[in-house]
């Protein structure tokens, strides 16, 4: 833990914007560079901030679930975004689209697309922050 008055004031604001920025690079790696894995780096870069600032305590407390559960949770999801193909007659991890919002007067307007793939990269979003964070927590705490 540092003790630093302006790292602390300072580490409220940077972990709301990494985790807002680190959304952001999930959502844009649909289609760009960035996706689950980047994102989930960055999230959890500003738990890792927090962390050394106020103590891997406070860290967990704001966190509020264990991150190994969190990492369990995306791995579920990242399958289940796998499984949901086999549903349809398609082989495992194929892309799903719905549409949702589709104007069904207006043949032109498809409406928002959201993916099997999207569902994935949250999976996997979920699983690098969890696991990242299970390590850096386990580490700080020996120190």
């Amino acid at each position: 833990m540092v003790n630093s008055i302006i790292l602390n004031a300072a580490t409220r604001l940077l972990v709301a914007l990494l985790l807002l920025f680190s959304v952001y690079m999930m959502l844009r790696g649909h289609n760009l560079p960035g996706g689950g894995f980047i994102g989930g780096l960055i999230g959890a870069t500003g738990f890792v901030l927090y962390a050394m600032a106020h103590g891997p305590e406070a860290a967990r407390a704001a966190l509020r679930y264990e991150p190994q559960n969190i990492a369990m949770m995306g791995l579920g999801i990242a399958l289940a975004a796998g499984v949901y193909a086999v549903f349809f007659g398609d082989a495992f991890f194929t892309g799903q689209w719905w549409f949702a919002g589709a104007d069904p007067a207006d043949p032109d307007d498809k409406g928002l697309p959201i993916s099997s793939v999207l569902v994935f990269d949250i999976g996997v979003y979920l699983v690098v922050f969890g696991s990242i964070l299970t390590l850096v927590f386990a580490l700080e705490e020996e120190v």
